[in-house]
């Protein structure tokens, strides 16, 4: 019996300290830092307006030979970790390293995510279109990684990479890491056309569509805070964290020189989780019962 009851206290103190974390997170970014709605604004606009540029002007493919061309004097291992910016793991295990401290943050991102990803499967299927691979003569491009050909429109990972940092533009007061987190997520996008696996409007239209996104996901996460304070919904979203983290360690993507890169994000975001949600506890505890 005396067993049970230290079961049962250690389980409700695990709980209360993650209440606890989880209301004190919350009032560390009560509100939306100011600015940011004008920021993410002029992002979504500019990115469209290059992409209906580009699209209506210039042709769907405009552009892909002068950037692919260009990035093809750069070592193919730096936009192989551009890329995996815009990798749906990488999100989510990085994630991880601050779900504890800001879960307004973390709330936000996943709300934004599932935006994302309607965006995304809705005009992937809709408009079909073929990516570089499946137009152009083998050799006459740099093709870095697997050889994609379907699903062009938009680029997923832009999508992505643009949804994550954007995010963060909203919460963060400081212009230079908002400049950080664009010119990322730019790269990350630039970096698919690098690789030979999407054309610039798939790009912009990408970043448009995370950009507004995030917009979204922040909104809907103001308006449902259970998913800030509630500890069950939390760990159940840190728990899909952790399967994205170690998803890091057991698949590289197609592209190799990111693996070194991928499997130190996966374990850290591993070991912050064991730290932050299960060691840092039961030391507390410890404390506590001593």
């Amino acid at each position: 019996m005396t067993a049970t009851r230290g079961q049962t206290g250690l389980f409700a103190y695990l709980v209360d300290d993650l209440r606890a974390d989880l209301a004190a997170g919350a009032s560390r970014t009560l509100e939306v830092a100011p600015g940011g709605t004008a920021w993410l604004g002029r992002w979504a606009l500019i990115a469209a307006l290059i992409g209906a540029t580009l699209l209506f002007f210039c042709g769907y493919q405009a552009g892909f030979e002068r950037v692919n061309g260009l990035a093809a004097q750069t070592p193919p291992s730096v936009w192989q970790w551009l890329t995996m910016l815009g990798d749906e793991r990488v999100a989510f295990a990085l994630a991880l390293l601050f779900a504890r401290r800001h879960p307004r943050v973390l709330w936000a991102l996943i709300l934004a995510a599932l935006v994302a990803s309607a965006y995304t499967h809705a005009l992937k299927p809709l408009f079909a279109a073929p990516r570089p691979p499946a137009v152009l003569e083998p050799g006459s491009f740099n093709l870095i990684g697997p050889a994609h050909r379907k699903g062009s429109f938009p680029s997923g990972h832009t999508v992505t990479a643009s949804d994550f940092f954007v995010v963060w533009v909203y919460f963060l007061r400081r212009a230079g890491l908002r400049w950080l987190l664009v010119g990322l997520a730019v790269l990350a996008g630039l970096s698919r056309v690098a690789l030979g696996v999407h054309w610039p409007v798939d790009v912009a239209a990408g970043m448009a569509g995370g950009v507004l996104s995030a917009w979204e996901g922040v909104l809907l996460a103001r308006r449902t805070p259970w998913g800030v304070l509630d500890p069950a919904g939390h760990l159940a979203f840190v728990t899909l964290a952790g399967f994205f983290a170690v998803a890091l360690l057991i698949s590289d993507g197609g592209y190799p020189a990111a693996a070194p890169l991928q499997t130190a994000l996966g374990t850290a975001a591993i070991a912050s989780a064991v730290v932050l949600y299960v060691v840092g506890p039961l030391i507390r505890w410890g404390r506590g019962a001593a």
